[in-house]
């Protein structure tokens, strides 16, 4: 038994080892703080908690050995919970097992020359991930700069200037430990602060949702390690990724602390390109599309700039609407920044909802009789009545949250202004332009009462534009529904079977009739006889006597790109225009279909998406869909897929006014849609040799939604099917 195992060290479990230690040991301290040893020997040193330094040297101050320096913590009154590693990555693995040996629970590994690195570097993070695994250490990094939380005096990073950042509010998980800090000094310099600052590095043990999962179970529990008297905790998250290792995983995280704290995400990586997908759908969903909507659908607010992510982070951390809130009321003494907030609220979706005659007839007693009063209102120039103008917006029952902008002038103090009206719990957001200096004084003063101050129109409305959206997301997640029950009320009595291999376009409709989704009349036809045949037989059907020839043939998933498809036939002539052309593109049966009438026409899918699992999918449809790329997707995971979120989906659309009877074309029936959605949710879960299911396009038409083409993409033909317009 070793001297530190007498001691009977008590391991700290999850995650509060990491951020939250009661003692520290840096193994491979050093004398010079310019070495990675050394900056770290600072950083730790200057907190509040023992820590014990390790020179394999024997340099002064430092130990030989990790034991010893463990007992050096100890005898100060701490437990070593964690240890940074500043060896090189050869020498990780010895070394953290030594860590194990003497009770350390977390490490944090900094340096580089692992998996990025080649074969010889991917073994040494074997190496160092065996010990981990068989000890049950938890490891944050490789390749990262550390992390650091201000209100707790703890700074386990190189970077001097992390010394530097105040304890705020809003926590910062982002995939780079550079974009960590990067984002952490931008906070400072607002006067927000940091409640936690994370850089996940390689990640290759604790990931972001581990962070995310760490935090709600800090909300949940009320105290925690970025709780102290020094910083409350966290209010709101600023979410940073590049890739994702475990979709669901992160998911799961995101829905769980959302519930307690808001959740920003910022998602990298808009013009990835991956190879030739099988379908639509396929080529629609690429990674950052898919990540960003299912992030909103787990309920956090997505935004596309760094800077976005810091404002909504910032407004989000000091209000929050109750779910489902979304008027906004906006106040502003100049028109043209005005005009520029409102704007970009309405391009978000954010309704600046008309205001009630009451507060109409209250804002006219406070404003001159030429000024705007119905929202946004302009008062003109800020003046002494801005109180109690904000306040009457503000008790408007229309109004869930006000945003006041102003240019910084001596005739109002602004935050004062708001911080004194009679808000009634409604939720203020102050906005304004002046000089550094008179910007820096103002937001001071916002902060120190509570309000969440933008600066500039553009951030103001960044801000209420993020309330919104959380409140939205907030209020989908607050619904009480079972998605067993949602899946069932679509699903036929028995699911169908999919078996693998290639499927055609008959066969895939026959499958969508099984799932009652409804298909035009047709026939395969093996013959010219038999598809004259089927043109008497059919026309009637179609929509103006007419018929569409297809080719039939599993291999040709995208039929329109070879000129596989005619439209229009009416006649015998015309059948066999269609019949030649379709004859040079090899010997294959046709398929005669009645021609359907004109609608709105849709993508839906279900596919299996390599890093988050069932999707589901819908877009605008069509020949056109990979150049519209208006789509939305959600998780098919039952325990984040509603009923309600599928009623939503086609709210997500650029083009959803096609879909509510656009210049008299037929509306699409919302409960049909879900419907067909969930099907296909269904059969894709009931089915494991099933890779993706598209409906192209699902046409709206009077009499409801109609499956003009259809793909069925199974395992075994993803893997060996090779397409005709491929082998062209």
């Amino acid at each position: 038994m070793t001297a530190l195992a007498s001691r009977q060290v008590v391991r700290s479990t999850g995650l509060d080892a990491l951020f939250a230690p009661r003692g520290v040991v840096v193994v491979g301290a050093s004398g010079d703080p310019t070495k990675l040893g050394g900056a770290m020997a600072v950083a730790l040193s200057a907190g509040e908690r023992p820590v014990g330094l390790v020179n394999a040297r024997g340099a002064a101050g430092t130990r030989t050995t990790v034991a010893e320096a463990a007992a050096d913590v100890i005898d100060a009154g701490g437990v070593p919970d964690l240890a940074v590693l500043c060896v090189p990555a050869a020498a990780c693995a010895d070394a953290a097992a030594a860590c194990a040996e003497a009770g350390v629970s977390a490490l944090l590994v900094c340096s580089g020359g692992f998996g990025e690195s080649g074969p010889e570097g991917a073994e040494h993070e074997r190496r160092l991930l065996e010990v981990v695994r068989s000890t049950g250490l938890r490891l944050l990094g490789p390749n990262t700069s550390g992390y650091f939380v201000p209100g707790a005096r703890l700074r386990a990073s190189f970077v001097p200037d992390a010394a530097q950042v105040l304890p705020g509010h809003v926590a910062v998980v982002a995939a780079s430990g550079g974009l960590n800090h990067a984002l952490s000094f931008a906070l400072q310099r607002s006067g927000e602060g940091v409640a936690l600052g994370v850089g996940i590095g390689a990640g290759v043990d604790v990931t972001a949702a581990d962070v995310l999962d760490h935090l709600a179970a800090t909300a949940e529990s009320g105290h925690g390690p970025v709780r102290t008297e020094a910083s409350p905790g966290a209010r709101s998250v600023a979410l940073h990724l590049e890739t994702v290792p475990d979709g669901p995983a992160l998911l799961y995280a995101v829905h769980r602390v959302s519930r307690h704290l808001p959740v920003v995400a910022l998602v990298v990586g808009e013009n990835d390109i991956g190879g030739f997908a099988a379908s639509h759908t396929g080529a629609l969903a690429t990674s950052w599309r898919t990540t960003r909507a299912l992030l909103r659908q787990a309920g956090a607010v997505v935004v596309d700039r760094e800077d976005d992510l810091l404002t909504a982070a910032s407004a989000l951390a000091r209000g929050r609407l109750r779910p489902g809130d979304a008027g906004v009321g906006l106040v502003t003494a100049q028109a043209g920044p005005g005009l520029l907030v409102a704007d970009a609220l309405h391009r978000a979706g954010v309704s600046l909802p008309e205001l009630s005659p009451t507060t109409r007839e209250r804002l006219g007693e406070l404003l001159p009789p030429m000024t705007y009063q119905a929202n946004p209102v302009d008062t003109g120039r800020p003046g002494p009545q801005h109180r109690d103008v904000v306040a009457a917006v503000a008790a408007d029952p229309a109004i869930s949250a006000v945003g006041v902008y102003a240019l910084a002038e001596p005739v109002v103090d602004l935050p004062r202004a708001i911080a004194e009206a009679d808000l009634g719990g409604t939720v203020a957001v102050v906005g304004l332009d002046g000089t550094s200096g008179e910007v820096d004084r103002a937001r001071a003063a916002g902060h120190a009462a509570g309000l969440p101050v933008a600066v500039g129109p553009g951030a103001l409305a960044t801000a209420l534009t993020a309330l919104v959206h959380d409140a939205r997301a907030q209020a989908a997640l607050h619904r009480d529904e079972t998605p067993t029950a949602m899946l069932a009320a679509a699903e036929p009595a028995v699911v169908p079977v999919v078996e693998a291999g290639p499927w055609d376009e008959a066969r895939a409709k026959d499958l969508l009739g099984q799932l009652g989704i409804a298909t035009p009349p047709r026939r395969v036809c093996h013959s010219r006889s038999e598809a004259h045949a089927a043109l008497a037989d059919l026309a009637p059907l179609g929509d103006g006597g007419r018929v569409v020839v297809k080719v039939s043939d599993a291999a040709i998933l995208h039929k329109s790109d070879v000129g596989g498809v005619h439209v229009g036939v009416r006649d015998g002539a015309g059948l066999d225009v269609a019949l030649d052309a379709l004859a040079r593109l090899g010997d294959q049966p046709c398929l005669v279909e009645a021609m359907a009438a004109p609608g709105v026409d849709l993508v839906v899918g279900a596919r299996r998406d390599p890093v988050f699992g069932p999707v589901v999918v819908l877009g605008a449809g069509g020949i056109a869909t990979e150049v519209l790329a208006d789509v939305a997707i959600a998780a098919a995971d039952p325990a984040l897929l509603t009923r309600a979120q599928l009623l939503a989906l086609p709210d997500q659309l650029r083009t959803r006014a096609l879909l509510d009877g656009h210049r008299g074309a037929p509306a699409v029936d919302r409960e049909q849609l879900a419907d067909v959605l969930a099907a296909l949710a269904a059969l894709l879960a009931s089915n494991p040799a099933l890779e993706e299911v598209e409906v192209n396009p699902l046409r709206a038409t009077a009499d409801g939604l109609l499956a003009l083409d259809a793909v069925i993409v199974t395992t075994e033909a993803h893997r060996t099917t090779q397409t005709r317009e491929d082998r062209a």
